[in-house]
């Protein structure tokens, strides 16, 4: 089973924690990591995107002039998409661009990201978190400490209020709860921070 270092919000080492082999040790597998990321960023989407074709174009019902005899090309309604006021060609509808998913290969996506970031050397285990107060600079000395200076991904067991409040002015970085956290946001961030607490979570639900 792996191990990794528990570290105080100082940077120290205040410990040892042995990871679940099924959520931190597995060969990460691409294709589900893939199929997952691009599913979440299609339901994003809002899919509203709209136009009109000649056909929802309001006038243009009469030809506009005879067939023959004119010289002229031959049309019927001025609506077509060459003519200014026309429809457009392939118009844009609403649609719905949701990729599903099978459940195990979502399971399987969020086992070889973290996998991934523990065998790369980007997971940080922190024993606990707690700010006396909302400031920003005491995140960032946080960060500092942690030797984290690109993206980070904080993830606790619970929403907490201050950390969010704190971080909320850091660009690179992002917070989340252990039931929320995705695939996504664990490939994209640099370093994957994590509680002792959120740890035990996670495994409570991936290593069944």
């Amino acid at each position: 089973m792996p191990t990794i270092p528990v570290l105080n919000m100082q940077g120290e080492q205040a410990g040892e924690l042995t990871l679940s082999d099924e959520v931190f040790g597995i060969k990460p597998n691409v294709a589900a990591m893939h199929l997952v990321v691009r599913s979440i960023l299609a339901n994003r989407r809002q899919g509203t995107q709209s136009a009109l074709t000649r056909g929802m174009v309001r006038g243009g019902g009469r030809k506009i002039y005879r067939q023959k005899g004119t010289g002229r090309a031959r049309h019927h309604s001025n609506r077509a998409p060459q003519f200014r006021h026309g429809g457009v060609v392939f118009a844009p509808q609403p649609r719905d661009y949701v990729v599903r998913v099978p459940r195990k290969v979502r399971r399987l996506a969020m086992r070889s990201a973290l996998s991934a970031k523990l065998a790369a050397g980007n997971m940080i285990v922190l024993d606990s978190i707690s700010l006396p107060e909302a400031k920003t600079r005491l995140m960032v000395k946080l960060l500092s400490g942690l030797g984290i200076e690109k993206t980070c991904l904080l993830v606790m067991q619970d929403r907490n209020e201050a950390v969010q409040r704190a971080g909320r002015n850091i660009k690179a970085l992002t917070d989340t709860a252990a039931d929320s956290v995705n695939v996504y946001d664990i490939l994209r961030a640099d370093k994957l921070v994590l509680t002792k607490d959120a740890v035990m979570a996670i495994e409570e639900v991936y290593a069944s």
